[in-house]
């Protein structure tokens, strides 16, 4: 699905009384629950298709190759709770680029307080941190492209 169309659903959802929006086209199916934030959900039928639907630069397909082994180290431990990028774009973990981090490894965040930024479509996206705790882990680079779904730090 365009990234532009899905913006504009989302837009949609959240300018409205839809509490919930499901759309299903042949390359896959998102949905769109409208809660505290809008959470977009986003099931492709494979890999493969989901790439040639968002395609990124080409430093993307290395990263996410260098983010899945630490993905997968991290979600063995139950305890720890990771937060995954709400949407595409580019992650900074600053509000600008001399400025201090939002968030450090040892800081303690409560649920609510700003952690990073996505920059998508030259919106500035602040993300939250949806659970109280410490920082483990800061999972992605100040200006790396992330995907949807993309592990960005993890709180324990």
């Amino acid at each position: 699905m365009d990234l532009r169309k899905l913006k504009t659903l989302i837009d949609l959802v959240s300018d409205s009384n839809v509490s919930e929006l499901e759309i299903t086209e042949p390359e896959g199916k998102v949905r769109i629950v409208k809660g505290s934030q809008a959470v977009v959900h986003s099931y492709a039928p494979a890999p493969a298709q989901a790439m040639a639907a968002a395609p990124q630069s080409q430093n993307a397909p290395q990263a996410a190759a260098l983010a899945a082994p630490v993905e997968a180290s991290v979600a063995e431990s139950s305890e720890l709770h990771t937060v995954k990028s709400p949407m595409v774009g580019t992650f900074y973990r600053s509000s600008s680029p001399g400025a201090k981090p939002f968030v450090e490894v040892g800081d303690m965040v409560k649920e609510g307080d700003t952690i990073c930024i996505i920059e998508a479509m030259k919106i500035l996206n602040e993300i939250e941190a949806d659970k109280s705790g410490k920082v483990v882990q800061v999972m992605c680079e100040n200006g790396q492209a992330v995907e949807y779904g993309q592990a960005l730090l993890t709180i324990e």
